[in-house]
């Protein structure tokens, strides 16, 4: 399939708009912090969005530079080729605005730990765009991508003075590995396209894991449903977010071959944002 913009669906734009990732990020922030008793900062929250928009949109930049108009599959990847000056020029007034944010709003100790986190971003980034990007033995761009978003989401509450980071550890595991699963099963619904794109994926990598990926959500719903009894007051929140995200990612695995992988896609991340729900029900928007 050739897409088009013209024929992009509504719900489907903030996929292609790279808008999907910075909220589920920012969710998961304010619900990692609440487990430790922490409330992000403007500044905390603005920086992280910012950043993690600069990193999904720059990755669909380059994928778009590298491929030729025909070799595209995916409304993403044609939005930011055929529109490719006029993002480059909104990517630079974002980071202005994410560096503003960041070296106005941030205390030392939390800007020195972001700036720590640009590293592996960059490195991410060069390495699975540029220099290994059809390696067959490369880190697995799925795990690597749900390192990074926990490491986003945890960085500034981990770092703030005075902070208790070690209540962070328990959640900030379930975002990663809600986030890995969403990665490795996007991977086998779009094996075809990474295929196609010259990319390495998970699916491709190790594809006759592929009955291990798709088990991944229900073994998490399990193992939380299991550990319920044992899950400390102050992480019930996020465990029960994260239980309900995994009975999502695993329904909307079952139904990706009737609603195709597109839907799939925009539902798999829509199942993250889980957090919404408890932060309204809270009254902590």
């Amino acid at each position: 399939m050739q897409p088009s913009a013209r024929g992009t669906p509504w719900w489907l734009w903030p996929t292609v708009l790279s808008l999907d990732a910075p909220a589920v990020a920012l969710l998961w922030q304010r619900l990692v912090a609440a487990s430790a008793s922490i409330r992000p900062t403007a500044p905390e929250m603005t920086v992280l969005g910012c950043s993690v928009w600069l990193a999904y949109c720059a990755d669909r930049w380059i994928e778009g530079w590298r491929l030729m108009p025909g070799e595209i599959h995916t409304h993403r990847h044609r939005f930011h080729q055929r529109w490719r000056w006029p993002i480059a020029a909104v990517w630079a007034a974002v980071l202005l605005l994410d560096l503003a944010a960041a070296f106005l709003g941030l205390p030392p100790e939390e800007l020195r730990a972001g700036a720590l986190l640009l590293l592996p971003v960059a490195a991410y980034l060069l390495s699975h765009q540029l220099i290994h990007r059809t390696s067959r033995w490369r880190a697995p761009k799925e795990a690597c991508v749900a390192l990074l978003l926990g490491g986003g989401a945890v960085v500034f509450p981990a770092s703030r003075p005075g902070g208790h980071p070690a209540g962070l550890v328990t959640p900030l595991i379930l975002f990663v590995l809600l986030c890995f699963s969403n990665c490795a099963l996007i991977s086998t619904w779009e094996r075809e396209v990474d295929r196609a794109h010259g990319q390495t994926s998970l699916a491709l990598q190790f594809g006759a894991a592929g009955s291990l990926w798709r088990a991944l959500p229900w073994v998490l719903a399990l193992a939380l449903a299991g550990a319920w009894h044992y899950t400390g007051q102050a992480y019930r929140t996020a465990a029960a977010c994260a239980l309900a995200s995994s009975v999502l990612l695993g329904a909307v695995d079952l139904a990706q071959a009737r609603i195709g992988r597109v839907m799939a896609r925009v539902l798999a991340d829509v199942a993250l944002m889980t957090p919404a729900v408890a932060l309204f029900i809270a009254g902590n928007p």
